[in-house]
């Protein structure tokens, strides 16, 4: 298992973005997910700790049961390269439905199709659609 892994801090999201983006990606899975429970002082069954994979790559995230003043920013993005139209459409019809488009599908030169989106949890996307 690598040692380096992307870690995500949701407030109490945690478990439904894991399972929206696993839907998302061939080759995802949710390898393990604890919660809190009533023995402890955490709302009960905010995700304490989740490992999960997308397309392979190992992340990591939790419910923080503390408010924080931040939140995620467009600065770090997760980027992905698509293989062809259908997929780059699909994956953009579902990561920018209900979040903030900041570069809608377009060629902007350096590629026949690119996008640029946040979430609805805030996470940001660049989706790549490979010149062919």
């Amino acid at each position: 298992m690598s040692k380096i892994k992307t870690f995500f801090m949701f407030e109490g999201q945690a478990e439904e973005a894991i399972h929206f983006y696993v839907s998302l990606f061939a080759n995802s899975a949710v390898i393990s997910m604890s919660k809190y429970g009533q023995d402890r002082p955490e709302a009960e069954g905010l995700v304490e700790k989740a490992l999960f994979t997308l397309d392979g790559h190992l992340y990591m995230a939790i419910d923080s049961p503390i408010s924080h003043a931040f939140s995620f920013t467009p600065s770090i993005s997760l980027f992905v390269t698509c293989d062809s139209e259908e997929e780059i459409q699909h994956l953009w019809k579902h990561l920018s439905a209900g979040g903030k488009q900041m570069m809608p599908l377009d060629n902007y030169g350096f590629s026949p199709k690119f996008g640029w989106t946040a979430d609805k949890f805030g996470v940001s996307w660049q989706l790549n659609l490979e010149a062919g």
